[in-house]
Parts: structure tokens; C-alpha cells; sequence
């Protein structure tokens, strides 16, 4: 490890993690069972990209806290049951202390799930397409982790013209870390490499 700031920190077991993930237990379990992990499936692959919607101008803690909420608010993020939702769910949702009540969000969550339905193929079959090419040079500190890619962008934009909404670079980008379609783990966190070259494992 380097004294360099935002570089890999030991923690509690003394082994070495992105300094994220140092501030919380919830952070710190994210980040060593989930945070990088190939999704694969529809459902998993929507559930990160709307919470990473949600978290938009927020902390990423706030939104694993909600997480269960969200789940049980949204039917586990089903897409069949999403489309569905009419009026009535979105006045549900807007009183619903236990997520995120922005209006434009849960709107967008119900438009997204239907325009991923419609996706041939499906949804996750669409966002892997995008993980192919080398593997990057493994950052040293947080400060070598940009923010979006010319694959996020390009992703975020066929979105779009699939009537997708709050489906920016950023937030795309965010969900390939999350979905493991990138290894953002720092070069000396434990958990780096921990799964092998992503997006070349079987789904």
C-alpha cells in the first residue's frame, strides 16, 4: 500500500479495502460480499440501476439502509409487477417514509421497467454487451476512478432511445461497478481481482 490519499486502508481484520467502505458496517459488507460481483440476471441488473437513481444527490449509505424498503415497495424490483403500477402505487410510494419520495424517480422506476421489458434479449443481456474490451490498469486511490466511460456513456444513450429516464453516464457507470462489469477495487483492496476476468465469466 502507498501513503497516497484515497488509498487502500486496512481495516477491521487488518486487510487492506477501498477507504469507502471504512465509514460503516453497512458499507463495509457491501463492499466485501456485493460491491463488484457479475449480476446477471434482469431483476438484479434493474434493482442497482434505479438505486442508483435513487442515490443521485445523496449518500450511498442512505440508499443501503432504504435497500430492504425499496425492495418491499417496489415487489423485489419484478419488471412484470413494476409495469403495472398505476396512479394508485405512485401515491403509495410518495407516502412512503422508508424510500426516497421524489416523484420524477418513482415515476421513472415504473417507465424503466417497462421499457426493459421490451428489451430483446432482456435488460442484462443489453448492459453486458457493453463490459467488452481490455482490462483496465487497476487504480491506486479513489482519485483514479472516473465517474463515467465512453461505454457507460454509450449505454446511457441507447437507454434513452429505449425510453429509459435518470439513466445518465454516471449512473450507468455506478451500476457496472456495482454489477461487476468493471473491477473498481483498488489495486491493493482484497477484494481486487477476487472474481476473475468479469466479463468473461459464464452467466
Amino acid at each position: 500500500m502507498t501513503d497516497r490519499p484515497g488509498t487502500a486502508q486496512p481495516g477491521p481484520d487488518g486487510q487492506p479495502r477501498c477507504p469507502w467502505a471504512m465509514s460503516s458496517p453497512e458499507l463495509l459488507g457491501y463492499h466485501d460480499a456485493e460491491w463488484g460481483r457479475p449480476v446477471r440476471s434482469d431483476q438484479g441488473i434493474f434493482e442497482r440501476l434505479c438505486l442508483e437513481g435513487f442515490q443521485s444527490g445523496l449518500s450511498w449509505l442512505t440508499i443501503l439502509r432504504k435497500r430492504e424498503n425499496f425492495r418491499t415497495a417496489f415487489r423485489g424490483f419484478d419488471l412484470a409487477q413494476l409495469a403495472g403500477f398505476g396512479p394508485p402505487d405512485v401515491d403509495r410510494l410518495l407516502s412512503d417514509p422508508g424510500i426516497i419520495r421524489n416523484r420524477r424517480k418513482i415515476e421513472a422506476t415504473i417507465q424503466n421497467a417497462s421499457a426493459a421489458l421490451a428489451i430483446p434479449g432482456g435488460l442484462a443481456a443489453l448492459v453486458w454487451s457493453y463490459a467488452a474490451g481490455p482490462a483496465p490498469v487497476p487504480p491506486v486511490s479513489l482519485a483514479d476512478l472516473p465517474a463515467s466511460t465512453p461505454a457507460s456513456a454509450a449505454l446511457a444513450k441507447d437507454l434513452r432511445g429505449r425510453g429509459f429516464t435518470f439513466t445518465g453516464p454516471v449512473t450507468v457507470y455506478a451500476t457496472f461497478q456495482a454489477c461487476g462489469l468493471v473491477d473498481d477495487h483498488l489495486r491493493d483492496c482484497f477484494r481486487r481481482g477476487a472474481y476473475g476476468r468479469l466479463a468473461e465469466l459464464p452467466s
